[in-house]
């Protein structure tokens, strides 16, 4: 299971490879995000924490490249009905389903209030990535697109998935 594990990391991070690559400019959630989301899940791992806790950087680094590929998409003038929604669930199946059938999601015992702790952890990191990339647009928009201070755009994704770690981290130990 644990090879698995490192072969579901190294895909992940093939992916931001590759992303950095054939991405130039990002005005989504940049690149150095993405890159702290992997580093994190590594990080998670190595450290032994508990799903739920990595869950959260999965579901941050899910989010990013959400946001990569629809800037892309727009940049490259591709534009149909729906294109966000196909690119959102496409990119959750990809990094989430996988995850089933080599183990890491559903077994009976790794649950928190009745659901999967990685899946918990994805849900909710996923949400508040999101949510803190959108503060970063909303307080850019309101100050005249200038940010209030350097690297804000990594600061307010990457925020609120440090403390969310903490606070898992403390329910489930």
């Amino acid at each position: 299971m644990k090879s698995n594990l490192k072969k579901f990391y190294c895909n992940v991070i093939a992916v931001i490879v590759m992303s950095v690559c054939f991405i130039g400019k990002a005005c989504a959630i940049c690149p150095i995000c993405a890159i702290a989301v992997g580093a994190g899940i590594g990080l998670a791992q190595w450290l032994g924490t508990d799903d739920s806790v990595t869950g959260l950087w999965v579901g941050g680094l899910v989010v990013s490249l959400i946001m990569w590929t629809i800037y892309w998409l727009d940049k490259k003038n591709i534009r149909f009905k729906g294109r966000i929604i196909l690119t959102t669930v496409l990119y959750y199946l990809l990094i989430v389903f996988p995850l089933y059938p080599i183990g890491i999601i559903g077994h009976p015992l790794n649950k928190l209030w009745g659901m999967d702790k990685l899946v918990l952890g994805v849900i909710i990191g996923s949400v508040f990535f999101f949510v803190g990339g959108m503060l970063h647009f909303a307080l850019k928009k309101a100050h005249n697109n200038r940010v209030y201070f350097p690297f804000q755009k990594v600061v307010f994704p990457i925020v609120p998935l440090i403390i969310l770690s903490f606070v898992f981290y403390f329910i489930t130990r």
